[in-house]
């Protein structure tokens, strides 16, 4: 045990040496340890305690909360996706006033004449800034924001646990949803600002759209219509990974004065979820694919007792039995069907069963039909088919 806190004592004295002052006060940095406590309770509670106490209840209607909890975390990520944006990715220049930067600072001869385009920061490379600028220092708030919005996105497994859907508290929700607050406390502790603000600049983009799809999604089965660019959700997830690997990536064959050990940390974080992402993406297709085929089997095979109209434009519907159409069915009831089909089909066919039974009269000494009849029985037959199918 001594050993154990000896070994605390030295990692902790370690932050405190080479952390980023700045953060050092803020709520939840001062350690690691109330981080991945909340994060381990997260997976104990949606995978252990949660399922246990809702195993003999009702699930919960929680479709209000849902729209209220969505609409809220997207107005979050926007207001978050902007502060990256004014902290450095784009925000250099004021839309109110800006006066002209006469200097030869690498940042004017960067921005020139594209200001807001281009922003201060550059994509190949961008160490932290560990100034008190007040566009740095925004930057810096935004990342603990960020780091926060990690927490209240624990609501989304909980609501699944509440509802009973178990089907959506899946492998690859909870490691994504657990890890994320304990990866992006470094990043506040160590790099607030500078390269891997990337990583949060496209994650609250993505998040902005998803968050609005859970939105319309939670109002109802009549906001389904605006909804045809589910399908893309997971595909813009799994580019935002790719874009990530890249921009982090890059920096092993570029000298840039940023830590070589966070590049490593955010790019095989990206490299994780990429492939977790891509197994469930292929998991899903499989899934949707396989229901398709099961219903095309279904519309080719049908069993035993279902009729299809000789029109084949529609299914018959299947009005009260008649004692006409129940004397004139008794191979549908043998197969299992206690409702005959229409009766004007019913009647065609009966008319068929009744040449067919004056046919047994006309039987030669073979024991078949004779030819003459079983001709005109056939025409008459193809005949009335042909009447059939002739739209009115």
């Amino acid at each position: 045990m001594a050993l154990i806190m000896k070994y605390i004592d030295s990692i902790s004295r370690y932050m405190d040496s080479h952390s980023d002052s700045r953060t050092k006060g803020w709520p939840m940095m001062s350690s690691p340890f109330p981080t991945l406590a909340v994060c381990l309770t997260y997976v104990y509670l949606v995978k252990v305690l949660g399922p246990r106490l809702m195993e003999n209840r009702k699930p919960l209607n929680l479709q209000n909360t849902l729209v209220m909890y969505n609409a809220i975390q997207v107005v979050f990520s926007a207001w978050l996706f902007y502060e990256c944006l004014m902290g450095g990715w784009w925000g250099s220049y004021s839309f109110r006033c800006q006066p002209v930067d006469y200097t030869d600072s690498p940042t004017s001869r960067r921005i020139g004449i594209s200001g807001w385009l281009t922003g201060h920061y550059s994509f190949r490379c961008q160490p932290v800034d560990y100034s008190n600028n007040p566009r740095t220092l925004r930057m810096v708030h935004a990342c603990w924001w960020y780091y926060f919005s990690k927490f209240t996105e624990f609501m989304d497994t909980i609501f699944f646990v509440l509802r009973k859907k178990s089907s959506q508290v899946t492998t690859l929700h909870v490691i994504h949803h657990g890890c994320m607050p304990m990866s992006v406390w470094f990043g506040v502790k160590f790099t607030p600002g500078g390269h891997s603000t990337f990583f949060g600049l496209l994650n609250t983009f993505v998040h902005i759209v998803m968050y609005t799809y859970y939105m319309f999604s939670a109002m109802g089965p009549q906001y389904q219509k605006y909804l045809w660019w589910k399908k893309y959700l997971t595909t813009l997830q799994m580019v935002q990974f790719i874009l990530i690997m890249v921009h982090a990536f890059q920096l092993l064959f570029i000298d840039c004065n940023y830590p070589k050990a966070f590049v490593w940390w955010i790019g095989m974080h990206a490299v994780m979820f990429f492939f977790l992402f891509n197994e469930f993406y292929k998991a899903a297709y499989r899934s949707r694919m396989m229901k398709k085929n099961g219903a095309l089997a279904n519309g080719h095979a049908k069993p035993n007792g279902y009729c299809k109209s000789i029109n084949a434009h529609d299914d018959l519907a299947m009005p009260q039995t008649t004692e006409a159409t129940a004397t004139a069915t008794p191979a549908s009831k043998a197969n299992g069907s206690s409702t005959p089909p229409s009766n004007g089909h019913a009647n065609g066919v009966e008319n068929v069963y009744k040449q067919v039974a004056n046919g047994s009269a006309h039987k030669g000494s073979n024991g078949g039909l004779s030819n003459g009849y079983a001709t005109k029985l056939l025409d008459d037959a193809s005949q009335e088919l042909k009447q059939r199918k002739t739209p009115k």
